[in-house]
């Protein structure tokens, strides 16, 4: 791995990083707001998702 490769991939790294970090902190609620139906809705649904993706990865881990 040469210099410039090196430097590339810290670069897109660190700017993957500051993104992610940039939009959960647009969508993270405000601090003594109330949530709205649809917000708490949404956030229930994310959190099934979650668990159910938790749940296939350990089946599939049993499975190999």
């Amino acid at each position: 791995m040469n210099m410039n490769q090196l430097v590339t991939m810290l670069t897109r790294m660190v700017s993957n990083r500051l993104l992610n970090w940039g939009i959960r902190r647009m969508n993270a609620p405000k601090p003594g707001e109330r949530q709205t139906p649809q917000q708490r809705s949404r956030e229930k649904a994310a959190r099934e998702a979650v668990k159910r993706a938790r749940q296939a990865a350990r089946i599939t881990r049993r499975m190999r």
